[in-house]
């Protein structure tokens, strides 16, 4: 179906429709003439009716074509600003804009990538201020693809600049489980066109092509590519690969292209990322989202906003960046949105708020007591008691608390929920015991609740800031294969630095000494492996040294590590013998958020607690190896976040 708007608003989207129509070889939808004031971007027409002829009216048409009896609600083109398509012409037409998804059956085999390709088509509303359609794919047993019945909308409003595209996943009672890995919306748009990315004030830059990344040469995984002879000269030498242009979802609310040579923007706007509370991706952690045997289910994913922009004077393009800011701001207080018609989107009266105050105590603390300033503080379903973290099915709501500790989380979907926080700065993870009812137009009022770290004893030293990643540990520079847009910026972005950790240590593994040592300076960010000259690894121990003028020998002390990323690793620790066979506390194996390989800052937070007789100290001069023997592949490793040593109760080293 062709979808063609008076060009005076200067927005054309082409959609593939599959329609059924038993009777008819041709089949048409009319939408009846109308208009707005030329400041809209859309004029939105009229009732629907089908005819066997093409209907054109002034410059409005809509077409199904192929006989009615291709396409799934994919898009096939957007033209806007005189640019006849924005998306890649020269791919296939439903190949250009659509969602998808990873999945698994029940039975666990190879993750499959599934387009959803809708098979049924509505009109949901029509009026002269909005149009929203709908795409919908029904599940059947015989199909080889997810157990899902999928309803995708397009929503269009006259006066807006853009489109919004959201879409309900459903399972129903008695069907097969599955586990869903991830699911997105795509669009990709021409190179003829768009060049120049941006991510947020600072991570903005012109991109390789495709061509480009085929001269390359290939690294040490299909995504990292070293340009070589790219069309444009600058990026010689450079790296070029995706993750390292991740964001954290809290940060990601735009991002997106602008054309150069035409002055245009393409962005995509997520006003809230309550269901990005979803972990269904390696990309981030080894949980799965699985839906078991016979479990209903069902979730809206968006609306996000797909917002275009331009600008006359061509060398201002990189200025679209702060206007889609703006635009950005206004979906955020426009949340949740009152226009999407179905009913699984809960509007503003239909949801509820919660409110109250957080505070920190433990006795042992310096600095931190008092109102937990600036904390996290979130809702999650009552479904894992380990960790919002491992969270995969529901949604999330989170907020900030102000100096005082106050928060407000608002809009929140009426069910039960764990309340989470942490305060960067403060170990550990607060969930209030209590659950969390909320009801429709309700305002949950909360007692004063009190944060108690994790404590047993005073702090004796400490490695790191508790803020579950690892940012403040040292990161070092890049001698080769650089991405010249991190050489003064997230230097952990940077491609090849767990080769890095060998080039500094040559021969004897990290050694840091309390009191004289800066983690800053002295402590590498990733506890890596060594390559060595024959393309195998080596487990690497790192040396804790620090002084104990008298030890508690009937006592007990506690090493506290946290983990800001792990991937398939360990980490044994030992007290004072380095070669005892049998470690004094092991993690045991965990993680699998590639942290390392995919240049991030942190995975998922793990934390463990050794419990350390006092007989394995001396007075005197003490060291802690910390041993990571699972060695592989290149990439097994973790990241500190944080380690402390606390003495025994009421100690006084």
């Amino acid at each position: 179906m062709e979808v063609v708007w008076k060009r005076q608003w200067g927005l054309l989207v082409w959609f593939s429709v599959m329609i059924q129509f038993f009777l008819l070889s041709h089949c048409h939808l009319k939408y009846p003439q109308g208009s707005f004031s030329s400041s809209s971007f859309f004029s939105v027409v009229g009732s629907v009716a089908f005819q066997e002829e093409p209907i054109e009216s002034g410059d409005e048409q809509w077409h199904c074509e192929n006989h009615c009896v291709t396409s799934y609600g994919n898009l096939r083109g957007i033209k806007y600003h005189g640019v006849e398509n924005l998306l890649d012409d020269g791919l296939d037409r439903d190949d250009r804009g659509y969602w998808d998804c990873s999945w698994e059956d029940v039975n666990g085999s190879n993750s499959k990538q599934s387009m959803i390709l809708g098979d049924r088509f509505q009109v949901i509303m029509q009026t002269n201020n909005q149009v929203e359609v709908s795409f919908k794919t029904t599940w059947k047993s015989s199909d080889p693809l997810p157990a899902l019945n999928v309803d995708k909308r397009y929503v269009m409003l006259s006066g807006s600049s853009g489109f919004y595209t959201y879409a309900i996943y459903e399972r129903l009672k008695g069907w097969p489980g599955m586990f869903l890995w991830e699911t997105r919306i795509v669009f990709k748009l021409s190179q003829k066109w768009f060049q120049y990315m941006a991510i947020s004030d600072t991570r903005q830059r012109i991109m390789p092509t495709i061509a480009d990344r085929e001269r390359g040469q290939s690294l040490a995984y299909p995504e990292a590519v070293l340009l070589k002879n790219p069309m444009n000269s600058e990026l010689e030498g450079e790296v070029d690969d995706k993750y390292q242009y991740s964001s954290e979802s809290k940060n990601d609310r735009v991002h997106g292209w602008i054309s150069l040579n035409s002055g245009i923007g393409f962005w995509i706007i997520t006003p809230s990322y309550e269901f990005h509370a979803y972990e269904c991706s390696l990309h981030w952690s080894s949980s799965k989202c699985y839906i078991e045997n016979g479990e209903p289910w069902k979730k809206v994913f968006g609306p996000v906003f797909i917002h275009l922009n331009s600008v006359s004077d061509k060398t201002k393009a990189t200025s679209l960046w702060g206007d889609a800011k703006q635009q950005t701001w206004k979906e955020i207080v426009s949340w949740p949105y009152s226009f999407p018609h179905s009913p699984d989107f809960l509007k503003s009266d239909q949801r509820g708020s919660v409110i109250g105050q957080l505070s920190v105590q433990d006795q042992y603390l310096k600095v931190g007591n008092g109102p937990a300033r600036f904390a996290h503080v979130g809702l999650a379903a009552p479904e894992d008691a380990r960790s919002w973290e491992y969270q995969t099915k529901g949604y999330q709501f989170w907020t900030r608390t102000d100096e005082h500790g106050n928060f407000y989380i608002k809009a929140v979907l009426p069910g039960a929920y764990n309340l989470h926080a942490w305060v960067s700065g403060v170990m550990g993870n607060y969930m209030y015991e209590a659950t969390v009812t909320v009801t429709p137009g309700s305002v949950t009022k909360l007692p004063p609740l009190v944060f108690k770290p994790p404590r047993d004893g005073p702090t004796l030293w400490e490695i790191g800031i508790p803020n579950r990643h690892a940012a403040e540990f040292y990161v070092p520079n890049v001698t080769k294969n650089i991405n010249t847009l991190y050489l003064e910026q997230d230097k952990f972005r940077q491609y090849g630095l767990w080769e890095r950790y060998a080039e500094l240590y040559p021969e004897n593994d990290l050694v840091f000494t309390v009191g004289t040592s800066d983690y800053a300076k002295d402590w590498f960010f990733a506890h890596v492996l060594r390559r060595l000259p024959d393309g195998k690894f080596k487990a690497t121990t790192w040396q804790i040294v620090f002084d104990l003028p008298k030890v508690d020998k009937a006592g007990t002390y506690k090493l506290r590590l946290v983990l800001a990323a792990a991937h398939m690793a360990e980490v044994q620790v030992r007290v004072n013998r380095r070669d005892a066979i049998r470690p004094d506390f092991t993690t045991g194996p965990t993680g699998r958020d590639n942290a390392i390989a995919r240049h991030g800052i942190h995975g998922v937070q793990r934390s463990f607690t050794a419990a350390l007789p006092g007989s394995l100290f001396v007075n005197g001069r003490n060291t802690i190896f910390l041993h990571q023997p699972r060695n592989q592949e290149a990439f097994q490793g973790v990241m500190y976040d944080y380690i402390r040593l606390e003495g025994p109760p009421q100690s006084t080293h």
